[in-house]
């Protein structure tokens, strides 16, 4: 993700904070006026399935859940980011709030887009709804802030400590070489190493035009008992090819990583070469419970996909906003909201869910999961879990 030049960055968030502090009037909502929800997803670029299936969801939650609270009709407004540009999430979300006088943003496929949007709400005192991007320090960057979806230390340091105790004595890792990456790398590395395992190299992938055959050779090369991957969602496809077609598991290297190597929206094309993954996360489409089950019939009846876990964030995120509104009241300002997102506990279609009232993280169970093949088709299945986990940090 390329990164502006210090000054030109200040200038930036400057010039935006400016913008702000004289457009931005608070309006005063009669009875009956919509409450409108400002969207900013990926639907086009290479994380074009991330908004997608956030999109689905959120959707499918006022199909659900109808499309009224507190006699307000809610109103969804939907801005492509394309995911690669934060200075577009940046503007995109100025106009939101300055012209669209949104009482809520919501979305946020990657880290740096979101990053890029955190001052927006703070100046504008406007509750920040992040589905997707995994970055722990995200929530620390404006107290408007509530994350929906996970954070890459709360899904990683499970798989780091069960691999040790699963005959995985060393590991070479291999991320995407932007925040969440670097979060996971630095995650597994540490709790890998505390439980008595041993990291022999650690590479980190380009994020724009991935290659992962010069990375996946040196790490064949170096003989691990197994390879531990991160990657964003739609990029699990091209690393499960690359890592069958270098030979990696018929050398008996295995994989090992976050869930979103075997995304569930891309997990049915990718085939048998994805049996065997072991992961940890925070979600499954084959999650056993009577919630999911009626989360991925409608989703698939809907869709015609499988949901994945952008697609629980998008969907837990309208929860939020929904019960936070309807219990802070239809015309609530963005800090009795945000307030009362604080401490929400539910039962969502990924397990029990809480909000962490003092850093706005999700607490939820991680699951450990194998893919295996059901019915002819690859699904993760989850065989272990850690309950009530908090964002470690790093």
């Amino acid at each position: 993700m390329p990164h502006h030049p210090a000054m030109t960055r200040r200038g930036i968030l400057k010039a935006g904070a400016a913008v702000l502090a004289t457009s931005i009037v608070k309006p005063s909502f009669a009875a009956g006026e919509p409450l409108k929800i400002g969207l900013i997803i990926p639907l086009t670029g290479p994380f074009a399935s991330t908004g997608k299936q956030i999109e689905a969801a959120c959707r499918l939650y006022m199909r659900r859940n109808g499309d009224t609270v507190g006699g307000r009709k809610v109103e969804l407004i939907v801005k492509d980011d394309t995911g690669v540009a934060p200075e577009t999430t940046k503007r995109l979300a100025q106009e939101l709030v300055v012209q669209d006088k949104v009482n809520a943003l919501a979305g946020f496929g990657l880290t740096p887009l979101a990053l890029a949007a955190a001052p927006i709400a703070t100046q504008s005192k406007t509750p920040m709804i992040v589905m997707a991007a995994a970055t722990s320090i995200i929530t620390s960057k404006s107290p408007y802030i509530v994350r929906s979806g996970f954070t890459l230390p709360q899904v990683t340091w499970p798989i780091a400590e069960w691999a040790p105790k699963n005959k995985i004595k060393s590991a070479v890792t291999i991320v995407t070489d932007y925040a969440p990456g670097i979060d996971a790398e630095k995650t597994f590395v540490s709790r890998f190493k505390a439980a008595g395992g041993n990291v022999l190299e650690s590479l980190r992938v380009p994020l724009r035009n991935p290659d992962y055959a010069p990375f996946l050779q040196r790490a064949k090369d170096a003989k691990p008992d197994a390879l531990f991957v991160f990657v964003p969602s739609g990029e699990g496809s091209a690393l499960m090819k690359q890592f069958n077609d270098r030979g990696l598991k018929q050398a008996g290297i295995r994989m090992i990583g976050t869930g979103d190597v075997v995304d569930d929206d891309l997990l049915e094309s990718m085939g048998e070469v994805a049996v065997g993954v072991v992961t940890s996360f925070h979600y499954s489409a084959a999650h056993d419970s009577p919630e999911n089950k009626a989360y991925v019939d409608a989703f698939m009846k809907a869709n015609h996909v499988r949901p994945n876990f952008h697609s629980v964030g998008g969907y837990d995120g309208m929860h939020l906003i929904y019960e936070a509104f309807r219990k802070a009241g239809a015309n609530a300002d963005g800090d009795k909201i945000v307030e009362a997102m604080k401490g929400m506990k539910w039962t969502s279609p990924r397990g029990p869910m809480t909000i962490d009232a003092a850093t706005r993280d999700p607490i939820q169970t991680v699951y450990i999961r194998r893919v295996e093949m059901v019915d002819g088709k690859p699904w993760s299945i989850e065989f272990a879990k850690f309950e009530n986990v908090k964002d470690p940090g790093v």
